[in-house]
């Protein structure tokens, strides 16, 4: 397939899901001349910059702040905690939205997680997730602690019977600082009943520097990145559990553990055609899932290894495949080749494997570095995608007519006035056709925006 560097090809898809697309979009992360000049026919026109200094939007667009960093939490448990990281929208009664949002709090959080009787892992860990439901017009009517004593929750993933599964991205042992208990596990999170949720780790889904999950919602498989910062880089899993109907507490009853290999590719970095498809992907079974001497990315799989990523992050299914992203290569760092952002789709039943976006390289404007992070389908197709990397932080659409144009604009500097910096866009996702969530992780805020989405 022939790309040029400012093109963006549409690829195969069911209407409104499994969206595939191929072709270099460097426009997505070219700075805020670019941003203004993608807007296209679907998009919303360029971004109109906020009086208040908080998110920049299209005309006709507004935002309310739903919940903020180191504000009481309504339920009266203490403070808003920081780091807001991966989220998902989950259907209420009267026409609420119930959200369950991570924080990927690390020990020398600000505003960590407080811990609450019953739902509590580790009382030595920061990190977890608080849970907020919201009405129509934007007004929170519950927030809450949702699980606590975990640690360094970044993203998860909702699955098909509308629980959340968090994701620890750390694979300290107990002992380590203030943990009394092993980390690097994924915890069911019931949304709706704080009784309900168990801080009880999913063990057989592996200890690793977990990052997001998808479920299969045929046959319950969970698929899982994982974003390790050292070579040999992470893995990319599936998990086939012994309850494939699925159902709250479900996953417990446990399964198998296996990691992905691409033949002849021993690093995903190196393929870097758009469009490439490799057929006859293979799974091996993980040796040790919770990793008691050994981190499962440095385990024995035998013959031709497994295959590995550098930064593989956001995960999320869509019609009959599951996506995943790797938000970037360094060859300086030991991968094999470089890329500023790439998106695969892999389809369980012809076990193909597709890159169908290779992101970037940006212009001057927007330093190279960790490109998309938290993606998602919009509800009429096309994806969203926070940006993680230097310079000004955005959320782009990317249309199904080969068109990106921004959403939103993070204006909050949290760096210096000689030398700014602005936090991360993360956990976007979508209430019905009306309401786009995100995160801002720093300063940890929680935003609703609502327009003439289209």
């Amino acid at each position: 397939m022939s790309v040029t560097r400012r093109r963006l090809l549409a690829g195969t898809g069911a209407v409104g899901a499994g969206i595939a697309f191929a072709g270099a979009v460097e426009e997505l992360f070219a700075g805020d001349a670019a941003a203004a000049s993608v807007s296209g026919r679907e998009g919303y026109g360029p971004l109109v910059p906020d009086p208040d200094g908080l998110l920049d939007l299209p005309r006709g667009f507004r935002y309310a702040v739903l919940s903020r960093e180191g504000e009481p939490l309504r339920s009266g448990e203490g403070a808003v905690p920081g780091a807001c990281d991966g989220m998902a929208a989950f259907p209420g009664r009267k026409g609420r939205t119930w959200l369950v949002r991570n924080h990927e709090n690390r020990p020398d959080a600000a505003h960590r997680v407080p811990p609450v009787e019953g739902i509590t892992y580790d009382p030595g860990a920061p990190g977890g997730c608080t849970a907020l439901e919201v009405g129509p017009g934007g007004r929170v009517h519950t927030e809450r602690v949702a699980i606590a004593g975990t640690a360094v929750n970044c993203a998860g993933g909702p699955t098909p019977w509308n629980t959340w599964l968090t994701c620890e991205e750390n694979e300290d042992k107990a002992g380590t600082g203030d943990y009394t208990k092993d980390h690097g596990f994924v915890f069911e999170v019931d949304p709706y009943r704080q009784d309900r949720t168990v801080p009880e780790p999913l063990t057989a889904m592996g200890r690793f520097q977990h990052e997001a999950v998808a479920v299969d919602p045929r046959d319950g498989t969970v698929y899982e990145t994982e974003d390790a910062f050292e070579e040999p880089f992470g893995l990319f899993y599936r998990f086939l559990p012994r309850r494939p109907r699925g159902g709250f507490g479900s996953l417990r009853a446990g399964g198998r553990l296996e990691a992905m290999r691409v033949p002849g590719v021993r690093d995903l970095s190196v393929v870097q055609e758009p469009g490439t498809v490799i057929e006859g992907v293979e799974w091996k079974r993980v040796p040790d899932p919770l990793a008691k001497e050994t981190a499962i990315r440095f385990q024995d799989f035998g013959r031709g290894g497994v295959t590995h990523a550098q930064k593989l992050e956001g995960c999320y299914w869509g019609g009959d495949r599951v996506y995943f992203v790797t938000s970037y290569a360094r060859r300086d760092e030991g991968s094999g080749a470089d890329h500023y952002g790439q998106v695969w789709s892999y389809e369980p039943r012809g076990r193909r494997l597709t890159l169908v976006i290779v992101f970037g390289p940006g212009t001057d404007v927007q330093k190279p570095g960790e490109s998309p992070d938290n993606i998602c389908l919009a509800p009429s197709g096309g994806l969203m995608v926070c940006e993680d990397g230097g310079g000004a932080q955005h959320v782009y659409g990317v249309t199904r007519r080969r068109e990106v144009y921004p959403v939103a604009r993070n204006r909050q500097n949290i760096g210096t006035e000689d030398e700014p910096e602005w936090g991360e866009f993360a956990g976007v996702t979508f209430s019905g056709r009306r309401t786009m969530y995100v995160n801002v992780y720093e300063p940890g805020t929680t935003f609703a925006i609502t327009g003439p989405w289209r």
